[in-house]
């Protein structure tokens, strides 16, 4: 009799537990009407920033290494990934590839997820200015 009570209560549950998901669900649409003009201008402001200096800016290391290891490194990164621009630097005795030029971590972190795809050993980094 005990089991008969609690498989009842156990249904009784059940079904309320489901008519509620049904009486409470609620189907939306959102529409967002903006001025067209607030898209030339974030086309403008990313050119502007283009122009800004990279003290501030993220940056990819996907290589370090012999000129050839470096040579090899940008061919393979330019044919992969057409977003981001990638830069050989020499810093006695090794070559590094460095790629993009991100302003926030986020925009970094996003970019590295998909770049550590083909270039495991890629990391993050903060370029600091030598100033002479």
């Amino acid at each position: 009799m005990k089991s008969l009570n609690l498989k009842i209560s156990a249904l009784g549950i059940l079904a309320f537990i489901t008519a509620s998901n049904y009486c409470f669900a609620q189907q939306g649409s959102v529409v967002v009407n903006q001025d067209k003009k607030i898209a030339t201008l974030l086309e403008v402001k990313k050119e502007m920033n283009k122009n800004e200096p990279d003290a501030d800016r993220y940056k990819i290391q996907i290589y370090n290494g012999n000129r050839s290891g470096a040579n090899s490194a940008i061919r393979e990164f330019n044919n992969s990934f057409s977003d981001w621009n990638s830069t050989d630097i020499y810093e006695p005795p090794n070559f590094k590839v460095w790629v993009g030029n991100f302003r926030t971590r986020l925009e970094a972190d996003r970019a590295l997820n998909k770049i550590k795809n083909k270039f495991p050993s890629a990391f993050i980094f903060k370029p600091i200015n030598k100033k002479n």
